[in-house]
């Protein structure tokens, strides 16, 4: 089933707030749509920080989100493939997302398929997109469950800083715990480390950690993302670190994780 059309959806998994996975997906989302292939954005969390990143400054303000979208199939109504989607310049579509997904999270709990709502929309777009990356909040609720029942694979970023071990823990087994119940095609796409400072020796050691603790259940990706002054200024341009910094360290570290996931096909 996960290969329809050869389009993979991937989600990006965070188990607290500042992991740079928005960063990650508009940078992995941008360097795939670089590399010729189709790609859809998804932003599943009510803050909009990825559309907000993408230029999209007050994503309360738009018309349509997933929002929308969802409350449509739950209402069965019909829709155009294209609907709500948005064009970024640099070659990625998105669907955004904002503070009014807060109410979908609310109304999904009375929905008799709540957990595959968000699938359902990602099944009728497999056959129009090479990849498809979702944005998804920090948080176990029906969303979060709606973003890893659709994916084929989910990436974890993980910040450099300390090992979240308890973290990383539970949220392997949460999907292991969703593989089983919701979605048997559920794998883990890799761990990517993120924020590394490369003037401390404690990226080194926690990437040991990691392979030891967990390199021979998951991937680890060899591609990390350093700490950078400029992919904080990012966001607030509404532009990708490509063109921000092209020959900057961090815009090579995106790169190299493009051509990792790719690799992965």
């Amino acid at each position: 089933m996960g290969e329809q059309n050869n389009c993979r959806v991937v989600a990006i998994a965070n188990q607290k707030g500042g992991v740079g996975k928005t960063t990650t997906t508009s940078n992995l989302g941008i360097g795939l749509a670089r590399q010729g292939k189709r790609v859809l954005l998804i932003d599943a969390d009510a803050q909009g920080s990825l559309t907000a990143s993408l230029g999209y400054r007050e994503p309360d303000k738009l018309d349509i989100t997933l929002a929308n979208v969802m409350g449509n199939i739950i209402n069965e109504e019909e829709m155009d493939a294209a609907y709500g989607i948005l064009r970024h310049e640099e070659g990625v579509d998105l669907m955004p997302g904002n503070i009014e997904l807060s109410g979908v999270e609310v109304s999904l709990v009375n929905v008799m398929s709540r957990e595959t709502v968000l699938r359902s929309y990602i099944e009728e777009q497999r056959s129009r997109y090479d990849y498809i990356l979702i944005d998804y909040m920090p948080s176990l609720g029906m969303l979060t469950i709606n973003a890893v029942a659709a994916a084929d694979s989910i990436l974890i970023p993980v910040q450099a800083a300390y090992l979240p071990v308890k973290g990383l823990e539970q949220l392997i087994k949460t999907i292991g715990k969703v593989k089983r119940q919701i979605n048997p095609r559920l794998e883990i796409e890799g761990i990517l480390m993120t924020m590394v400072d490369s003037r401390t020796t404690y990226a080194r050691d926690i990437s040991k950690l990691l392979i030891e603790n967990y390199g021979s259940r998951v991937r680890i990706f060899n591609s990390s993302i350093p700490m950078s002054v400029r992919a904080a200024e990012i966001s607030a341009e509404g532009t990708s670190i490509y063109k921000h910094d092209p020959n900057g360290k961090v815009a090579k570290a995106y790169q190299s994780l493009t051509e990792e996931v790719l690799g992965n096909e």
